[in-house]
């Protein structure tokens, strides 16, 4: 099982939250499983960067970003060296320590 720690983020994981996940999950899908609604308006079809994330300890483990992947990174909000799309980072077996951002470039969220 691979850990994946999520810093406290005021609105989708106010405490912050570690969780145990298989291997081969992404990791928007892991964060969904148990609680963190991060946003995702494309419905994970890598159309938006509303469930950017940064992968601040363990980001050489994840798949490779493919290009279409960066191409949307390239809009998001508050982008870093680190960023990933949750809905494209595939985790393996490295532990993960992930920050979820503060802002989207997402005007109007759903859960407002």
């Amino acid at each position: 099982m691979t850990k994946l720690k999520f810093l406290p983020h005021q609105e989708a994981c106010p405490e912050g939250l570690e969780i145990e996940v298989e291997p081969g999950v992404s990791i928007l899908d892991a964060a969904l499983a148990n609680g963190i609604t991060i946003e995702h308006a494309c419905e994970k079809a890598c159309a938006c960067t509303t469930c950017h994330v940064i992968v601040q300890q363990g980001y050489d483990s994840l798949t490779e970003p493919t290009d279409e992947e960066e191409d949307m990174l390239d809009k998001a909000w508050g982008l870093e060296p680190d960023s990933r799309l949750s809905c494209q980072a595939i985790v393996a077996d490295e532990d993960l320590l992930i920050e979820i951002p503060k802002y989207t470039i997402n005007q109007v969220s759903e859960n407002q």
